[in-house]
C-alpha cells in the first residue's frame, strides 16, 4: 500500500513544447532528495490531455528508469476510452511501474455502471495494481462510493484517488470498503484532516514546490500528531489555493520555473500564468521558503 506524499509531478516543456527529459530528470532527483514518497507521472498536472500515446508511455517510462525503483512509481493512465486506457496501462505495467491511477472517463459522461464495466475491464486485461480517480470538477462525471465498494472487490483495484472535495466521501468509501483499500486525498487542501480521519496520504499538486513539507505534513498526520501537522501545513496552505489560481498545472509551472527547475513550455490550450497573478503565487513560494 502507498502512503504518504506522492506527488503528481509536473512534466517540464521546453518553449517550443517539446518534453524536456534533461528537466524531467533533474526534477525526479530533487523529489530524491526532498523526501517525495511516491512518484506519479502522466497525471493531469503531467499535462496528460495534450502528450501524445508515444509520449505518455515515454515519460512513464523514462521516470521509472529514473527512480531506479528507490521510490514508488504509479503510472497515470486513465482515458475516456477503455482500450485507450487498457492500451496505456498495459504500457506502463510493462515499463515497470509499482501501480497505475486511472482518472474516470472524462467528456462522456458514462452511468455508473458503465465506470464499473471500464475499470473492471482494465483491471482484468492488465495485471497491475489499480487506483482508481475521482474528480468530478475535471471530467464531468461522479463515481459515487457505492461503485468504488463494488470495485474494491476486483483484486488488482486496490485504492481510490477521492478529489471529489466531499470530505465525508473518504469515511464513506474506508468503512464500506475496509483496511486493505486505500483511501488517498486529491485534495492538498483537505490532505491533512483526510489523513488524519485515516486516510494514506496526497496525491498533491502542492508537492511539485514543496515536496519536503509536503512529506513532513503527511508523515506527521499518519503518526496521529496534529500539532506537527499543523505546523508544517500552515507554511504550505497558501500554495494549496494559489496553485490552482489558473488552471492547473499553469501556476505550478509557473512557479517551478521561478525557482529555476523548469523552463516556461506549456502545450496549447494552456497558456501562461497572467501577470496578474504574478505577485500572489511568489509571495505564497516565499511562505513556504521556496525562493
Amino acid at each position: 500500500m502507498f502512503t504518504g506524499s506522492m506527488v503528481a509531478i509536473a512534466t517540464p516543456m521546453r518553449e517550443d513544447g517539446t518534453v524536456d527529459y534533461d528537466a524531467l530528470a533533474s526534477l525526479v532527483d530533487f523529489h530524491l532528495q526532498n523526501e517525495t514518497d511516491v512518484i506519479i507521472p502522466a497525471g493531469t498536472t503531467g499535462e496528460s490531455a495534450t502528450l501524445n500515446h508515444e509520449e505518455h508511455c515515454e515519460v512513464i517510462r523514462f521516470v521509472v528508469d529514473e527512480v531506479k525503483g528507490r521510490v514508488p512509481v504509479v503510472g497515470g493512465t486513465g482515458a475516456n476510452s477503455t482500450w485507450e486506457a487498457i492500451s496505456l496501462t498495459r504500457c506502463a505495467a510493462d515499463a515497470g511501474v509499482d501501480a497505475c491511477l486511472l482518472v474516470t472517463p472524462y467528456y462522456n459522461k458514462p452511468t455508473q455502471e458503465g465506470l464499473y464495466q471500464h475499470y473492471k475491464k482494465v483491471a482484468e486485461e492488465v495485471d497491475v495494481p489499480q487506483i482508481l480517480y475521482n474528480v468530478p470538477s475535471r471530467t464531468a462525471c461522479d463515481m459515487l462510493p457505492e461503485t468504488i465498494e463494488r470495485l474494491s472487490h476486483v483484486d488488482n483495484i486496490v485504492g481510490v484517488k477521492e478529489a471529489s472535495g466531499d470530505m465525508s466521501r473518504a469515511v464513506t468509501i474506508k468503512k464500506s470498503c475496509g483496511d486493505n483499500f486505500m483511501v488517498v486525498s486529491g485534495e492538498d487542501g483537505q490532505a491533512m484532516e483526510s489523513i488524519l480521519a485515516g486516510g494514506q496520504g496526497v496525491i498533491s499538486v502542492t508537492a511539485n514546490i514543496a515536496p519536503k513539507l509536503m512529506h513532513r505534513m503527511c508523515m506527521a498526520a499518519l503518526a496521529g500528531d496534529r500539532a506537527q501537522a499543523e505546523e508544517c501545513n500552515d507554511k504550505i496552505k497558501d500554495l494549496h489555493e494559489v496553485l490552482f489560481i489558473e488552471s492547473n498545472p499553469i501556476p505550478t509551472k509557473w512557479a517551478l520555473q521561478q525557482m529555476g527547475l523548469i523552463a516556461a513550455g506549456l502545450r496549447l490550450p494552456l497558456t501562461p500564468l497572467a501577470e496578474q497573478y504574478h505577485e500572489v503565487v511568489r509571495n505564497a513560494l516565499i511562505k513556504a521558503d521556496c525562493l
